[in-house]
């Protein structure tokens, strides 16, 4: 493969675009830093002067999906305002539009065994992620009496918990067939929840 002439900014990009391609195609741990630096069109010796290993560049991977993680959650915020509850389901139907869109990055983030906290960037970017969706449970909750609140970490957990879970069983495309359309799992689970919680009136 040729190599391209790439300036020293945008090499790191370049791969870290190449990885992403990698971990879709082979998962997170199915390529080298070698095979990435070919995807990119460069030499293996170039990844290194950005990347010490491939956890590394993983985790850069990462670190920009949550970022583009965090935008749309707030935007879907955002669009779902002024009503509390309309701007909280679409924070839980954001994560699946994510995954779809993105399966490299949400593959990073979630499937590459890399920890968030590995370095403070990440942390930053998946806590900024984490937040507004925690921001959209706690607004929520207000409309709940506060002898029956729960705290908004666990509220947001628990939509957090079941948003991931269909996207890796339904979603993603692993194989598992979906009884019924993910955005229908999601949304029906939703509202069960918030049925639950006295947010919305039973059928």
């Amino acid at each position: 493969m040729p190599k391209r002439g790439y300036h020293h900014g945008n090499l790191r990009q370049a791969l870290i675009e190449a990885a992403l391609k990698l971990i879709e195609e082979k998962g997170p741990t199915g390529f080298t830093l070698s095979e990435a630096a070919k995807t990119a069109g460069v030499t293996p010796a170039a990844v290194y002067r950005h990347f010490e290993g491939r956890e590394d560049l993983i985790a850069e991977a990462a670190r920009q999906g949550f970022d583009m993680f965090a935008e749309l959650m707030q935007y879907a915020y955002d669009k779902g305002q002024p009503s509390a509850l309309a701007a909280f389901e679409a924070t839980g139907r954001a994560y699946l539009a994510f995954a779809r869109r993105h399966p490299g990055h949400y593959i990073s983030m979630f499937e590459s065994g890399i920890s968030v906290n590995r370095t403070p960037e990440l942390a930053a970017a998946a806590n900024r992620a984490k937040a507004v969706l925690e921001r959209a449970a706690g607004e929520l909750s207000e409309h709940i009496p506060a002898e029956k609140r729960p705290p908004a970490s666990m509220f947001s957990a628990h939509i957090w918990a079941m948003s991931h879970g269909v996207v890796e069983l339904y979603a993603r495309n692993t194989g598992t067939a979906s009884p019924f359309p993910p955005e229908d799992l999601l949304e029906t689970g939703i509202g069960i929840y918030l049925r639950g919680l006295g947010l919305i009136p039973h059928d």
